[in-house]
Protein backbone atom coordinates (compact mmCIF):
# COMPACT_ATOMS: atom_id res chain seq x y z
CA UNK A 1 0.00 0.00 0.00
CA UNK A 2 1.46 3.53 -0.68
CA UNK A 3 -0.14 5.85 2.32
CA UNK A 4 -1.74 5.52 5.04
CA UNK A 5 -3.24 8.47 6.37
CA UNK A 6 -3.79 9.30 10.32
CA UNK A 7 -6.29 11.35 12.00
CA UNK A 8 -6.53 11.97 15.82
CA UNK A 9 -10.25 13.11 16.48
CA UNK A 10 -11.77 13.99 19.48
CA UNK A 11 -15.63 15.66 19.35
CA UNK A 12 -15.05 16.14 15.38
CA UNK A 13 -18.44 14.59 13.98
CA UNK A 14 -19.21 17.87 11.95
CA UNK A 15 -15.78 17.53 10.13
CA UNK A 16 -14.91 14.18 9.05
CA UNK A 17 -17.48 13.08 6.20
CA UNK A 18 -15.96 16.17 4.53
CA UNK A 19 -12.13 15.39 5.31
CA UNK A 20 -12.56 11.62 4.44
CA UNK A 21 -14.40 12.77 1.07
CA UNK A 22 -11.37 15.15 0.49
CA UNK A 23 -8.68 12.71 1.01
CA UNK A 24 -10.50 10.36 -1.17
CA UNK A 25 -11.00 12.88 -3.48
CA UNK A 26 -6.84 13.93 -3.91
CA UNK A 27 -5.76 10.26 -3.63
CA UNK A 28 -7.90 9.10 -5.96
CA UNK A 29 -6.96 12.00 -8.50
CA UNK A 30 -3.13 11.48 -7.44
CA UNK A 31 -3.56 7.69 -8.20
CA UNK A 32 -2.47 7.02 -4.58
CA UNK A 33 -3.84 3.76 -3.04
CA UNK A 34 -4.71 4.82 0.65
CA UNK A 35 -5.98 3.71 3.85
CA UNK A 36 -7.64 6.17 5.94
CA UNK A 37 -6.96 5.65 10.00
CA UNK A 38 -9.44 7.23 12.16
CA UNK A 39 -8.58 7.53 15.99
CA UNK A 40 -11.83 8.53 17.97
CA UNK A 41 -9.88 9.37 21.04
CA UNK A 42 -13.01 9.08 23.48
CA UNK A 43 -15.33 12.01 21.57
CA UNK A 44 -18.29 12.74 23.92
CA UNK A 45 -20.38 13.60 20.73
CA UNK A 46 -21.55 11.30 17.62
CA UNK A 47 -17.67 10.99 16.06
CA UNK A 48 -18.24 7.03 16.73
CA UNK A 49 -21.61 7.10 14.74
CA UNK A 50 -19.91 8.98 12.09
CA UNK A 51 -17.34 6.59 11.85
CA UNK A 52 -19.34 3.84 11.33
CA UNK A 53 -21.38 5.13 8.41
CA UNK A 54 -18.14 6.22 6.73
CA UNK A 55 -16.54 2.89 7.26
CA UNK A 56 -20.12 1.65 5.82
CA UNK A 57 -19.68 3.39 3.10
CA UNK A 58 -16.01 3.33 2.48
CA UNK A 59 -13.98 0.15 2.41
CA UNK A 60 -10.38 2.12 2.55
CA UNK A 61 -11.71 3.94 5.80
CA UNK A 62 -10.27 2.17 9.11
CA UNK A 63 -11.16 3.51 12.62
CA UNK A 64 -10.82 2.86 16.38
CA UNK A 65 -12.28 3.91 19.51
CA UNK A 66 -10.82 4.61 22.88
CA UNK A 67 -12.62 4.43 26.39
CA UNK A 68 -11.61 7.80 27.21
CA UNK A 69 -9.82 10.37 26.20
CA UNK A 70 -6.31 9.06 26.02
CA UNK A 71 -4.44 12.17 23.96
CA UNK A 72 -3.20 12.77 20.92
CA UNK A 73 -0.01 10.71 21.34
CA UNK A 74 -1.87 7.85 22.14
CA UNK A 75 -3.88 8.24 19.31
CA UNK A 76 -0.96 8.17 16.96
CA UNK A 77 1.01 5.97 18.27
CA UNK A 78 -2.51 3.27 17.99
CA UNK A 79 -2.64 4.53 14.21
CA UNK A 80 0.87 4.13 13.78
CA UNK A 81 0.87 0.44 14.79
CA UNK A 82 -2.44 -0.32 12.60
CA UNK A 83 -0.70 1.61 9.31
CA UNK A 84 0.44 -0.49 6.83
CA UNK A 85 1.49 2.13 3.93
CA UNK A 86 4.83 2.75 2.89
CA UNK A 87 4.10 6.47 3.83
CA UNK A 88 2.46 7.95 6.54
CA UNK A 89 0.77 11.18 6.78
CA UNK A 90 -0.72 12.57 9.84
CA UNK A 91 -3.32 15.22 10.24
CA UNK A 92 -5.67 16.89 12.41
CA UNK A 93 -9.56 16.14 11.63
CA UNK A 94 -10.76 19.81 12.02
CA UNK A 95 -10.23 20.92 8.66
CA UNK A 96 -7.42 23.35 8.97
CA UNK A 97 -5.35 20.78 7.88
CA UNK A 98 -5.28 20.63 3.35
CA UNK A 99 -5.28 17.02 2.12
CA UNK A 100 -4.48 19.05 -1.36
CA UNK A 101 -0.64 18.94 0.24
CA UNK A 102 -1.11 15.12 0.36
CA UNK A 103 0.52 14.15 -3.03
CA UNK A 104 3.81 16.39 -2.62
CA UNK A 105 4.19 14.96 1.20
CA UNK A 106 3.95 11.78 -0.90
CA UNK A 107 6.70 12.73 -3.39
CA UNK A 108 9.23 14.37 -0.79
CA UNK A 109 9.48 11.38 1.20
CA UNK A 110 9.25 8.49 -1.61
CA UNK A 111 11.82 10.35 -4.10
CA UNK A 112 13.81 12.77 -2.38
CA UNK A 113 14.15 10.52 0.56
CA UNK A 114 13.23 12.47 3.17
CA UNK A 115 12.44 10.85 6.66
CA UNK A 116 10.06 12.99 7.76
CA UNK A 117 8.32 15.91 5.86
CA UNK A 118 7.11 18.42 8.78
CA UNK A 119 4.41 20.87 8.10
CA UNK A 120 5.35 24.49 8.15
CA UNK A 121 2.11 27.09 8.63
CA UNK A 122 3.79 29.83 7.71
CA UNK A 123 0.33 31.89 7.15
CA UNK A 124 -1.77 31.38 10.00
CA UNK A 125 -5.30 31.83 10.59
CA UNK A 126 -5.31 31.72 14.54
CA UNK A 127 -5.70 34.50 17.32
CA UNK A 128 -2.82 36.99 18.07
CA UNK A 129 -1.31 35.72 22.00
CA UNK A 130 -1.35 32.11 20.40
CA UNK A 131 0.25 33.04 17.09
CA UNK A 132 2.88 34.77 19.48
CA UNK A 133 3.34 31.62 21.75
CA UNK A 134 3.70 29.60 19.33
CA UNK A 135 6.48 31.33 17.97
CA UNK A 136 7.88 31.81 21.12
CA UNK A 137 7.47 28.09 21.43
CA UNK A 138 9.14 27.32 18.28
CA UNK A 139 12.09 28.89 18.80
CA UNK A 140 12.80 27.70 21.91
CA UNK A 141 12.49 24.15 20.43
CA UNK A 142 14.54 24.73 17.71
CA UNK A 143 17.45 25.94 19.80
CA UNK A 144 17.34 23.44 22.50
CA UNK A 145 17.30 20.62 19.66
CA UNK A 146 19.05 21.63 17.24
CA UNK A 147 16.73 20.45 14.51
CA UNK A 148 15.34 23.34 12.02
CA UNK A 149 11.89 23.28 11.58
CA UNK A 150 9.89 26.61 11.82
CA UNK A 151 6.90 24.50 13.44
CA UNK A 152 6.87 21.11 15.66
CA UNK A 153 3.48 21.77 16.33
CA UNK A 154 1.91 21.43 13.00
CA UNK A 155 0.06 18.05 12.79
CA UNK A 156 -0.02 17.76 9.75
CA UNK A 157 3.42 15.24 8.75
CA UNK A 158 4.77 12.73 6.28
CA UNK A 159 6.78 9.71 7.19
CA UNK A 160 8.64 7.19 5.73
CA UNK A 161 6.50 3.98 7.37
CA UNK A 162 9.73 2.69 8.72
CA UNK A 163 10.34 5.80 10.94
CA UNK A 164 6.72 4.87 12.58
CA UNK A 165 7.22 1.68 13.35
CA UNK A 166 10.85 2.02 15.03
CA UNK A 167 9.15 4.91 17.50
CA UNK A 168 7.04 4.72 20.40
CA UNK A 169 5.31 8.18 21.21
CA UNK A 170 3.38 8.22 24.45
CA UNK A 171 2.74 11.48 27.13
CA UNK A 172 2.87 14.30 24.89
CA UNK A 173 5.60 13.44 22.92
CA UNK A 174 3.91 13.74 19.49
CA UNK A 175 5.54 17.37 19.21
CA UNK A 176 8.64 15.97 19.37
CA UNK A 177 8.56 13.19 16.92
CA UNK A 178 11.41 14.34 15.20
CA UNK A 179 13.70 14.43 17.66
CA UNK A 180 12.91 10.51 18.78
CA UNK A 181 13.10 9.68 14.84
CA UNK A 182 16.57 11.66 15.09
CA UNK A 183 17.80 9.62 17.94
CA UNK A 184 16.49 6.63 16.56
CA UNK A 185 18.83 6.72 13.87
CA UNK A 186 16.52 9.05 11.39
CA UNK A 187 18.13 12.36 10.55
CA UNK A 188 16.84 13.32 7.21
CA UNK A 189 14.35 15.82 8.06
CA UNK A 190 12.56 18.25 5.77
CA UNK A 191 9.88 20.94 5.96
CA UNK A 192 7.37 21.91 3.39
CA UNK A 193 5.15 25.42 4.08
CA UNK A 194 1.31 24.27 3.87
CA UNK A 195 -1.74 25.70 4.02
CA UNK A 196 -3.51 26.32 6.91
CA UNK A 197 -7.26 27.03 7.00
CA UNK A 198 -9.28 28.34 9.63
CA UNK A 199 -11.54 26.29 11.96
CA UNK A 200 -14.63 25.44 10.26
CA UNK A 201 -16.55 23.75 12.86
CA UNK A 202 -16.35 23.43 16.43
CA UNK A 203 -13.74 24.71 18.64
CA UNK A 204 -10.11 24.08 19.59
CA UNK A 205 -9.37 21.14 21.98
CA UNK A 206 -6.12 23.24 23.37
CA UNK A 207 -5.68 25.42 25.89
CA UNK A 208 -2.41 27.88 27.09
CA UNK A 209 -1.64 25.28 29.06
CA UNK A 210 -0.17 23.29 26.34
CA UNK A 211 2.41 25.34 26.14
CA UNK A 212 3.33 24.93 29.90
CA UNK A 213 3.48 20.92 29.04
CA UNK A 214 5.20 21.53 25.81
CA UNK A 215 8.61 22.56 27.39
CA UNK A 216 8.28 20.32 30.25
CA UNK A 217 7.61 17.51 27.29
CA UNK A 218 10.84 19.56 25.52
CA UNK A 219 13.25 18.63 28.93
CA UNK A 220 11.88 15.45 29.09
CA UNK A 221 12.98 14.07 25.84
CA UNK A 222 16.04 15.92 25.61
CA UNK A 223 17.00 13.82 28.95
CA UNK A 224 15.81 10.68 27.52
CA UNK A 225 17.77 10.96 24.24
CA UNK A 226 21.19 12.19 25.26
CA UNK A 227 20.60 10.01 28.97
CA UNK A 228 18.47 7.69 28.40
CA UNK A 229 20.88 4.75 27.89
CA UNK A 230 23.18 5.93 30.01
CA UNK A 231 22.10 8.08 33.50
CA UNK A 232 24.65 7.96 35.37
CA UNK A 233 26.88 9.94 32.72
CA UNK A 234 24.35 12.93 33.81
CA UNK A 235 23.80 11.67 38.08
CA UNK A 236 27.42 10.66 38.03
CA UNK A 237 29.13 13.26 37.14
CA UNK A 238 26.60 15.98 38.99
CA UNK A 239 26.94 14.00 42.11
CA UNK A 240 30.78 13.64 41.85
CA UNK A 241 31.02 17.34 40.95
CA UNK A 242 29.55 18.49 43.66
CA UNK A 243 30.74 15.95 46.26
CA UNK A 244 34.23 17.33 45.21
CA UNK A 245 33.41 20.39 45.70
CA UNK A 246 31.66 19.96 49.52
CA UNK A 247 34.84 18.21 49.94
CA UNK A 248 37.50 21.25 49.08
CA UNK A 249 35.58 23.27 50.85
CA UNK A 250 35.49 21.34 54.24
CA UNK A 251 39.33 20.59 54.04
CA UNK A 252 39.94 24.04 54.02
CA UNK A 253 38.07 24.47 57.10
CA UNK A 254 40.15 21.67 58.39
CA UNK A 255 43.43 23.10 57.28
CA UNK A 256 42.63 26.73 58.09
CA UNK A 257 41.65 24.94 62.28
CA UNK A 258 45.22 23.40 62.21
CA UNK A 259 46.76 26.53 60.61
CA UNK A 260 45.54 28.46 63.68
CA UNK A 261 46.34 25.74 66.31
CA UNK A 262 49.91 25.40 64.80
CA UNK A 263 50.38 28.72 64.88
CA UNK A 264 48.69 29.01 68.56
CA UNK A 265 45.94 31.19 67.90
CA UNK A 266 42.59 30.76 69.44
CA UNK A 267 41.04 28.61 66.26
CA UNK A 268 37.52 29.24 65.83
CA UNK A 269 35.40 26.13 65.61
CA UNK A 270 34.97 24.55 62.81
CA UNK A 271 30.87 23.86 63.51
CA UNK A 272 30.67 27.94 63.67
CA UNK A 273 30.95 28.72 60.20
CA UNK A 274 27.93 28.64 58.12
CA UNK A 275 30.47 26.52 55.36
CA UNK A 276 30.86 23.75 57.24
CA UNK A 277 26.82 23.21 56.77
CA UNK A 278 26.84 24.25 53.47
CA UNK A 279 29.89 21.83 52.52
CA UNK A 280 28.21 18.84 54.26
CA UNK A 281 25.08 19.72 52.25
CA UNK A 282 26.73 19.53 49.24
CA UNK A 283 28.37 16.20 49.60
CA UNK A 284 25.05 14.75 51.01
CA UNK A 285 23.72 15.71 47.84
CA UNK A 286 26.53 14.92 45.74
CA UNK A 287 26.28 11.39 47.26
CA UNK A 288 22.35 10.86 46.52
CA UNK A 289 22.82 11.90 42.93
CA UNK A 290 25.89 9.64 42.58
CA UNK A 291 23.63 6.74 44.05
CA UNK A 292 20.61 7.87 42.14
CA UNK A 293 22.55 7.11 38.89
CA UNK A 294 23.80 4.26 39.68
CA UNK A 295 20.30 2.85 40.77
CA UNK A 296 19.01 4.29 37.11
CA UNK A 297 21.85 2.35 35.46
CA UNK A 298 20.73 -1.10 37.34
CA UNK A 299 17.63 -0.42 36.36
CA UNK A 300 18.41 0.23 32.96
CA UNK A 301 20.30 -2.82 32.28
CA UNK A 302 17.04 -5.34 33.21
CA UNK A 303 14.86 -3.19 30.97
CA UNK A 304 14.13 -5.89 28.43
CA UNK A 305 14.43 -2.69 25.50
CA UNK A 306 17.97 -2.23 26.47
CA UNK A 307 18.93 -4.20 23.25
CA UNK A 308 16.74 -3.44 21.21
CA UNK A 309 18.70 -1.70 18.32
CA UNK A 310 17.23 -0.52 15.16
CA UNK A 311 18.45 -3.02 11.88
CA UNK A 312 18.65 -1.35 8.73
CA UNK A 313 19.71 -4.24 6.64
CA UNK A 314 21.26 -7.76 6.74
CA UNK A 315 22.97 -9.70 4.24
CA UNK A 316 23.44 -13.53 4.61
CA UNK A 317 22.85 -13.63 8.17
CA UNK A 318 20.59 -15.63 10.10
CA UNK A 319 20.35 -13.23 13.09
Amino acid sequence: MDLSVVVPAYNEAESLPELAGWIDRVCSGAAIDYELIIIDDGSSDNTWDVLRQLAAGNGRIRAVRFRRNYGKAAALQTGFEASAGAVVITMDADLQDSPDEIPELVRMVREEGYHIVSGWKKKRYDPFIKRTTSKLYNYTARKFSGIKLHDFNCGLKAYDGEVVRSIEVYGEMHRYIPMLAREAGFRNIGEKVVQHRARKYGVTKYGLDRFLKGYLDMLTISFITRFGKSPMHLFGTMGTLMFLTGFVLAAYLGIRKLVFVYHNLRAPLVTDSPWFYIALAVMIIGSFLFLTGFLAELVNRRSPDRNRYLIREKLNTRV
